[in-house]
């Protein structure tokens, strides 16, 4: 962070051959990057509740420049505004950029270095000012009280005074100014658990030396280097040491974040085939809310794409003038043009992930239609829709992610006319190619009809046959028609993942946008899992996380007993992996900070003081799924303490995901809180790695960050008994 505000002489491209060389710096206040000479004052960028920083020549200002010119590791993009703007800048050196993308990534996430809880001033600035009742830029003992009953914390009046007084030290005694407020708030935010390890490793000073903070990094959190880029930036004074908020400072830190902040590039292999990866997938992409009276806007395909999904629907009817529109079919939702629609595709596609987008078309048009829809995606896609240099020729493998980069496919659902089409216009526009060249849309799904079969005969009709061996099909079926497979059929469903593409769909009657569970899906195998993704809660919860552990391109690869035809792999059966062990994890929930009152509270801020308790799940094969909670602490939602240690024996955590949620205790039930879900083979430092004290931030608070304290040890093998600690 301090080399950021100090600043960075970097190239700034704009359309131009030549860039412009401008010095970068990061503001007083951590909220924008800012750059001089300019032709506005005060000019700023990427504000952290924005969209993304990329690393590499992955923009499309970036693919304006055909040449060498630029070291990819030297450049990256900064994303931002409703428009979803870039700010491509190229740096002199690739640790520079390493830095710079680093540092924005923690400070979108809203981690920074700033006061333990309190993740800016900023912060603290505004709960003064909502504090102080009477506007006199002061907090009387009755409003520290009310401010103390809003922020869920439960200490005896006498105790609050004592640290009151104390902060008070201005001649204006009997009230607190902001710096004085600033005292006293970390005094009550001072973390035992912290405090205690601290201690432990300074025998018993109350200070951190380089030598004893290596000492923890290396014992605790399995850190063998001591550096900046690892403490997240400098220490303390002269003597480069930590005292007791300077710590906890670096503890929740992105250091101390339970996801591994590798993950949030792609670190898989994307040279494999289409079919041995999961992709994020969208269903009625089009609409805002349920399925019946919604409206339909070209919008939701841009909010989709820039959240990492990678195959789009489209339902395709005639339209007035000639013109296809896009709508859900019988109904009242409104209707949207076919060409706004790939207009917009065009335009988002790549912002995000440079991996192919997949058009699922759900063709309901006449053939005069069909003939626009085919020469409007010619038309605005181009070049996206070229594979002539792609080996699709004769084989029966799918191509890989990576040598798709930057291409649209083409699923077509109802129709082989719309294909034809697509055919000749490809065909006439590459009349001069060699005659290995293939036409970009060869993907062919099996009609509704056969999806709506008798029930009884539903297995033995949807694509298991075991001869069938074109790769380049796709099955399209609802979760009906799967769920039955999974009952009866459960190999053969695999088998077929293994060789082709497969989406799964929400069902008909799910007419208010609902989704469904997508694990028992991608436990077997299903490619494309399609989701509402304008319906938000735990299901669309659990696909972000899914794809989350792969940089969010759209793509995650799936575990070699999935996607690799030999093996004995059931994901129903009670013993999925004969002679496989277990991994276990032992997980302690050591405590919580700034746990806000549930949104939904009937009193808001002035209601009850929260009883919070910690549920921790694992969700993946059917063996695995289990749940876990640590008893209720009454009345502190401020720094609630559990200490209560969990053991999981998880037999795939390759496909499992963990999920953390905190809830409010109620004599007539329960009320949520927060939540966050991340992938096993995510979770800092690495599942097959040892135990290290964490933060799990949840997702989707504002404020000064509510987050659970965590440590955690994972070993493969039945009979692990010892491990890491972490901290919620």
């Amino acid at each position: 962070m301090c080399s950021m505000q100090t600043g960075s002489h970097m190239t700034k491209l704009k359309g131009k051959k030549k860039g412009l060389l401008r010095f970068f710096y990061l503001d007083e206040h951590k909220s924008c990057v800012r750059w001089r000479p300019s032709r506005k004052q005060d000019r700023a960028k990427s504000e952290w509740e924005t969209d993304d920083v990329i690393k590499g020549k992955k923009s499309e200002m970036f693919r304006r420049y055909a040449d060498n010119r630029f070291d990819p590791n030297c450049c990256f993009s900064i994303y931002y505004g409703e428009r979803v703007r870039s700010l491509d800048l190229v740096s002199t050196n690739s640790e520079e950029a390493r830095t710079w993308v680093t540092g924005l990534k923690y400070l979108m996430a809203g981690i920074s270095d700033e006061d333990s809880l309190a993740r800016s001033l900023t912060w603290l600035q505004q709960t003064f000012s909502e504090a102080d009742k009477n506007g006199d830029g002061t907090l009387s003992i009755s409003e520290v009280h009310q401010l103390l009953h809003k922020l869920n914390v439960n200490l005896p009046k006498q105790k609050v005074r004592q640290m009151f007084q104390e902060a008070d030290t201005d001649e204006n005694q009997g009230s607190l100014a902001f710096e004085e407020f600033c005292s006293f708030y970390k005094m009550i935010s001072t973390r035992r658990d912290l405090y205690l390890i601290m201690i432990s490793y300074s025998n018993q000073k109350e200070v951190l030396d380089l030598q004893d903070l290596a000492h923890f990094l290396e014992n605790e959190q399995k850190v063998n280097t001591l550096t900046c880029a690892v403490i997240g930036g400098p220490l303390e004074g002269a003597q480069r040491f930590f005292f007791s908020v300077g710590f906890t400072n670096y503890m929740r830190s992105p250091a101390g974040d339970v996801f591994n902040p590798e993950h949030q590039q792609v670190n898989q292999d994307m040279t494999q085939p289409l079919n041995s990866y999961f992709i994020a997938t969208s269903h009625n992409t089009y609409l805002t809310g349920d399925q019946l009276l919604s409206q339909s806007r070209v919008e939701m395909y841009a909010y989709v794409l820039q959240a990492g999904c990678r195959c789009v629907e489209v339902d395709c009817w005639d339209g007035p003038d000639g013109e296809p529109i896009i709508h859900h079919g019988y109904t009242l939702t409104s209707k949207i043009l076919f060409r706004d629609v790939i207009e917009t595709i065009n335009k988002h596609a790549f912002t995000k992930s440079q991996y192919p987008v997949i058009l699922s078309i759900e063709n309901h048009c006449t053939v005069p239609q069909q003939k626009r829809m085919a020469q409007c995606l010619t038309e605005v896609l181009q070049d996206k829709l070229d594979l002539s240099n792609v080996n699709v020729h004769e084989t029966k493998k799918l191509p890989s992610p990576e040598s798709l980069k930057g291409k649209v496919l083409v699923k077509v659902m109802s129709s082989v006319d719309l294909k034809k089409n697509l055919r000749r216009k490809n065909e006439h526009k590459q009349k001069n190619s060699s005659s290995e060249e293939q036409v970009p849309v060869r993907r062919r799904v099996r009609r509704q009809q056969q999806q709506r079969k008798d029930s009884d005969r539903v297995p033995s009709q949807v694509g298991l046959r075991d001869g069938f061996t074109n790769s380049w099909q796709v099955s399209s079926l609802d979760e009906t028609v799967v769920n039955q497979i999974l009952q009866l059929k459960p190999a053969q469903l695999l088998r077929l993942n293994q060789r082709q593409l497969l989406r799964v769909y929400p069902s008909n009657y799910r007419v208010d946008s609902s989704n469904f569970n997508p694990q028992p899906y991608w436990n077997s195998g299903c490619h494309m899992v399609a989701m509402n993704y304008q319906t938000e809660g735990r299901m669309l919860e659990l696909n972000q996380a899914k794809f989350s552990s792969n940089g969010n391109c759209g793509y995650t690869l799936k575990p070699k007993c999935v996607f690799l035809l030999s093996g004995s792999f059931n994901p129903t059966s009670e013993d999925p992996l004969p002679g496989h062990k277990k991994t276990q994890l032992v997980l302690k929930v050591i405590s919580g900070q700034q746990l806000p009152k549930p949104k939904d509270s009937m009193f808001g801020d002035r209601g009850e003081i929260i009883d919070p308790f910690v549920e921790v799940e694992i969700i993946g094969l059917p063996v695995d799924c289990t749940k876990q909670q640590t008893r209720v602490v009454d009345d502190n939602g401020f720094n609630p303490m559990w200490e209560e240690t969990f053991i999981f024996n998880v037999l795939m955590p390759q496909i499992a995901l963990v999920r953390f949620q905190v809830w409010d205790h109620d004599p007539i039930g329960r009320d949520f809180i927060g939540q966050r879900t991340i992938a096993f083979s995510s979770l800092m430092p690495g599942f097959m790695l040892s135990s290290g004290y964490r933060h799990v931030y949840l997702e989707g608070m504002s404020g000064a960050g509510p987050v659970l304290s965590v440590c955690w040890d994972t070993a493969e093998g039945r009979d692990a008994a010892e491990g890491d600690e972490s901290s919620v």
